[in-house]
């Protein structure tokens, strides 16, 4: 039997390669927002930063949140056929399937976005609960694994953000963080995950690996 029952994937940056089109839209958003300016030779800094942190630097308030992360889910929805899963990523989820391990995908996104993106791979996920709040995701994960009925322990939460790792700690669950996403991998491994995955290969290996 497999260590883990059921894998929770965030989307962007963990299955689906979106940070060139992230990195594209970020300075617009800037301006449609009218956030502090960040000059191209920052934008590292900002992955080695927790999500509140980024938002105190681009002086983005509570309130202004909903618009803004509601107006990049449209426009990510408008280029969804210009972004592509990673490669490996439909192999190992078809493992993952004949193994019997459950899949569930909680994302900040749009269901939508996340299907198109997905294409055929849409079939080899169990559970779909989309356009979580940006710290939310706990909630989403705990209602994803009783609707699934697998327990905490049986579950593992895999994303490529410091607040992904954060929130599978506070549903009791172990986290994997990806070295390919947003953050930074000096970050994540600051945030103290499960497992901390640097490819594909590795997460599956990890994921199919026997109790």
């Amino acid at each position: 039997m497999t260590r883990y029952r059921l894998a929770i994937f965030d989307f962007d940056g963990t299955l689906a390669d979106s940070l060139p089109w992230f990195r594209a839209s970020f300075q617009d958003m800037i301006t449609r927002f009218d956030l502090a300016p960040v000059r191209d030779d920052e934008m590292e800094g900002l992955r080695g930063m927790p999500a509140r942190e980024i938002m105190a630097r681009l002086n983005v308030s509570m309130w202004q949140l909903p618009t803004i992360v509601s107006d990049m889910r449209k426009r990510k929805l408008a280029a969804a056929s210009e972004i592509s899963l990673f490669s490996g990523i439909p192999a190992m989820l078809t493992a993952l399937q004949h193994l019997g391990i459950k899949t569930a995908i909680v994302s900040s996104d749009s269901e939508a976005s996340v299907r198109q993106v997905l294409g055929p791979a849409t079939s080899l996920i169990t559970r779909f609960d989309c356009g979580a709040a940006l710290f939310g995701k706990h909630w989403k994960f705990r209602r994803v694994a009783r609707q699934l009925g697998t327990k905490p322990a049986e579950t593992i939460c895999i994303g490529d953000e410091i607040r992904d790792i954060e929130a599978a700690k506070v549903a009791g669950m172990d986290s994997g963080a990806v070295a390919w996403g947003y953050a930074l991998p000096s970050a994540l491994q600051a945030a103290g995950p499960t497992h901390l995955f640097n490819s594909i290969e590795e997460m599956m290996q990890r994921l199919t690996m026997t109790k």
